[in-house]
């Protein structure tokens, strides 16, 4: 049976690569980690709880990574410091210097688990997972912005040509400048192989013709919600094509996707992805999609 493998963005989940928040989550300084100042460790770590139980009925079996006090706060986001392909994971160089510990977590777990390592992207380039977006199985756009560079692209590139995937970057504004984060799956979050949740005035023109000629249908989330949310209305997990979870209080947004024909899931995530400035697929790093 097929253990690893992800070349596409809303393909049924099977396994997933999470970390349960716990002591370190708990003692994070909110100015150093630029999180939210109402931030509340306690009431986010109860959160996670709930979003975990809902990725779990799902059917996604889930690789748990532990807190156990090493002060990566941002480690529970586990879609950045790696990326999943058919052959293997690529281990990435984070451009936020405080989660410089994490993708060796993440390389740790692989072996653990049996998944071959790919490639790494080493200094001086850096990619962010949240800034990778499968736009097809051999389409890898990747946003080149505050926290992944060109030179970090090129690595990727070079690691994906034998498996005959193209990689393209598209630029990102600052935006609310270089301490916040402002990735490529900021201004889009696909829902199914056809189907994709956009902020459209922060969507970089030639990735919006792209999807177009990809023929990629396209649902323009409420310019007041992504405002209100920071981005995280839009920041939408797929458990399976036109199957999502997301943060609760964004009723437009969720009308927006169900109109698309999107089955929504929410819960209360104002403590953990609001105040922390990741959403629910920040919260997983998938390892294995794959229909029945």
């Amino acid at each position: 049976m097929k253990e690893y493998g992800s070349q596409e963005m809303a393909k049924p989940l099977r396994r997933v690569l999470m970390r349960r928040p716990g002591p370190s989550l708990r003692a994070a300084d909110p100015k150093k980690w630029h999180y939210d100042p109402t931030f509340d460790g306690e009431k986010a770590i109860v959160q996670y709880g709930e979003f975990a139980r809902l990725v779990a009925a799902s059917g996604a079996e889930i690789l748990w990574l532990e807190d156990n006090g090493d002060g990566l706060a941002d480690a529970m986001f586990t879609h950045d410091p790696s990326l999943m392909t058919d052959k293997g994971a690529i281990i990435l160089n984070m451009g936020k210097p405080l989660r410089a510990g994490e993708p060796a977590l993440h390389e740790a777990a692989y072996r653990k688990a049996g998944v071959p390592i790919l490639g790494r992207v080493e200094a001086l380039g850096t990619v962010e997972g949240g800034d990778c977006v499968w736009v097809d199985d051999k389409t890898l756009a990747i946003g080149r912005g505050v926290r992944s560079n060109q030179a970090g692209i090129d690595q990727v590139s070079a690691i994906l040509a034998p498996l005959g995937v193209t990689v393209l970057g598209f630029d990102l504004p600052l935006w609310q400048g270089e301490e916040a984060c402002l990735h490529l799956m900021s201004v889009i979050s696909p829902l199914a192989d056809d189907l994709a949740l956009v902020h459209a005035p922060l969507l970089p023109a030639a990735f919006y013709f792209l999807l177009k000629e990809k023929g990629i249908r396209l649902v323009v989330a409420p310019e007041s919600e992504f405002a209100a949310s920071s981005g995280l209305n839009l920041n939408v997990l797929p458990t399976a094509p036109s199957k999502v979870i997301m943060v609760d209080g964004f009723p437009e947004t969720r009308a927006a996707m169900e109109a698309a024909g999107c089955d929504v899931q929410v819960f209360a995530a104002d403590a953990l992805c609001i105040a922390c400035e990741g959403g629910p697929t920040c919260l997983t790093r998938p390892i294995l999609r794959l229909e029945p």
